[in-house]
């Protein structure tokens, strides 16, 4: 698209001189620009400035609040291991046939010791 020339600083814009044309040749060289995506306004050159620097400070935001969730989950997998290993450590009471302990008891009116 663009190309110069070292010796004469002579320059190409999509295959010619804007020097050697006339007023309505640049001005159609700038709506051309603008057509295409070259050239752009100031403000939407601003607005996608200020765009992506919103979505770059939420995605630091919810990287934050990832690392601090995937801390918490950490702490409760440990915690729940814990639990898993003293549950597996406590004795098992032996139960007989017919014999009940007090904890299957409870909301049950007391029966007669003998």
């Amino acid at each position: 698209m663009w190309s110069t020339t070292t010796g004469e600083e002579q320059m190409d814009v999509f295959g010619f001189n804007p020097t050697d044309a006339g007023a309505v040749a640049l001005l159609t060289l700038v709506v051309l620009l603008v057509l295409t995506g070259r050239l752009v306004p100031r403000r939407t050159h601003e607005d996608t400035i200020a765009d992506r620097d919103n979505w770059r400070a939420a995605y630091l935001e919810s990287e934050k609040a990832r690392r601090a969730e995937h801390e918490q989950v950490e702490e409760l997998l440990e915690m729940a291991k814990l639990g898993g290993h003293i549950l597996t450590a406590l004795p098992h009471a032996g139960r007989g046939e017919g014999e009940v302990s007090e904890g299957d008891r409870l909301g049950q009116a007391p029966g007669p010791r003998g």
